[in-house]
């Protein structure tokens, strides 16, 4: 570019006298090597040729503004989040309901998402289907047996009707609910009795293959696949106090049961499609209450995730992540443990991030909502096997805060 510059700006005699120059330096070196004249002009007429071809290709270069630089198409996806997409919503929002809504912007419609483990909308089941809801998916849910007719009436009386409001005023609408059991894979593995429980009378079909094998028949494929359930029956019991039963039953139900709905589901999802579930700090860090072995399922959750991550992704083009969710309130947690006059376990893990977390503000259903939105959207396709923590950043935390240890010093 210098040199066609150079050049371009250069008078016609200046050239001539410049051309003279090398043409005078050609024949010092052909004089030196004691070439012959035939052998110099040949030479003579290459070097000119060649310098004066490269210095219009220069100028042809220069003249290009994006000669250089590489095309815009190179390494971007089809799909691109819109601005607004972190804007605030108004200032109106429900009680329980952050001010960041990603959903104004995310277009889920034509997506089928199948949410297991709803059973009220205090969780982050519901939350994280009415955000899903709030950008045009199709919601589908698998409901526990035992409390399937409670969840189903309290839906029919409008029980749910405040916290099922989207965005836009409209409630979000659940398509069906399906009788889901997910510490069973084939009708096979039913006990006797199972099948003679009162709460389980009358209901068919609720092992997570037959769930599939009804999904599909419904909907064909299906987009997004959440896990939101756990059950431990001895969490209430330190460690060193469960039973081997009791264990390897909080693994079947919260660990085992995310591997079995990938299974089953898997071969039903559309290439590009995610699954979820949720983790809890207690798989990495000492949080004493939560027992029962629930902390060693939650451990394997998230080893899974990373697994999983690979082979569904390789086998169906299918994404695999989990959130580490802070403490809430919902109807689940609250049942463990309250000893007499006493508050919940629940209650204590709430105060104590509060007063220990680097963002001291609640924690609302709709902040893991929002983030299982965000994975199951087109925004996070290329994020599998992670871990999201979602809990105001507890998780990175080393010391209490509100330690006694640290009286009368100012933190």
């Amino acid at each position: 570019v210098i040199c066609a510059v150079f050049l371009a700006s250069t008078p016609h005699q200046h050239l001539n006298y410049r051309t003279n120059d090398i043409k005078k330096i050609v024949t010092f070196s052909a004089t030196t090597k004691k070439r012959n004249t035939s052998l110099y002009n040949k030479s003579y007429t290459m070097f000119r040729t060649s310098f004066f071809v490269a210095a219009v290709a220069a100028l042809a270069l220069a003249s290009t503004g994006s000669a250089f630089a590489p095309s815009l198409s190179v390494g971007r996806t089809t799909f691109h989040a819109s601005a607004a997409a972190g804007q605030e919503a108004a200032s109106s929002t429900p009680r329980g309901k952050t001010q960041l809504s990603m959903t104004a912007n995310l277009d889920l419609k034509g997506k089928v998402a199948f949410i297991a483990g709803v059973a009220d909308s205090t969780g982050y089941g519901w939350a994280i289907a009415r955000a899903l809801a709030d950008a045009g998916a199709t919601i589908i849910v698998g409901t526990w047996p035992p409390v399937l007719k409670i969840f189903q009436m309290s839906m029919k009386k409008g029980a749910f009707d405040d916290d099922a409001v989207l965005s836009d005023g409209s409630k979000m609408e659940i398509a069906k609910v399906y009788p889901l059991d997910a510490v069973f894979d084939t009708p096979d593995d039913i006990p006797d009795e199972i099948k003679e429980n009162k709460r389980y009378a009358g209901l068919e079909g609720f092992t997570i293959s037959e769930v599939a094998d009804q999904i599909e028949k419904d909907y064909g494929k299906i987009d997004i696949l959440v896990h939101a359930l756990a059950n431990g029956p001895e969490v209430t019991k330190p460690l060193l106090e469960t039973s081997r039963k009791g264990y390897l039953a909080a693994s079947s139900a919260s660990a085992y049961s995310a591997v079995s709905l990938l299974q089953k589901f898997g071969p039903i999802m559309n290439e590009g499609g995610n699954m979820l579930s949720l983790t809890y700090i207690a798989s990495e860090k000492v949080i004493p209450g939560y027992g029962g072995g629930m902390s060693s399922a939650k451990a394997q959750l998230e080893s899974d995730t990373r697994t999983l991550a690979y082979e569904a992704g390789r086998k169906w083009g299918v994404r695999v992540n989990t959130i580490s969710a802070g403490p809430l309130k919902s109807r689940a947690a609250s049942a463990i443990g309250k000893e007499p006059g006493q508050k919940t376990f629940i209650e204590y893990a709430i105060d104590y991030s509060k007063a220990n977390a680097p963002l001291a503000q609640d924690l609302y259903n709709d902040d893991v909502g929002n983030a299982g939105l965000f994975l199951c959207s087109p925004l996070a396709r290329v994020i599998t096997g992670t871990t999201m923590y979602v809990d105001n950043g507890l998780n990175c935390m080393g010391m209490s805060l509100d330690s006694n240890a640290l009286e009368g010093r100012n933190m």
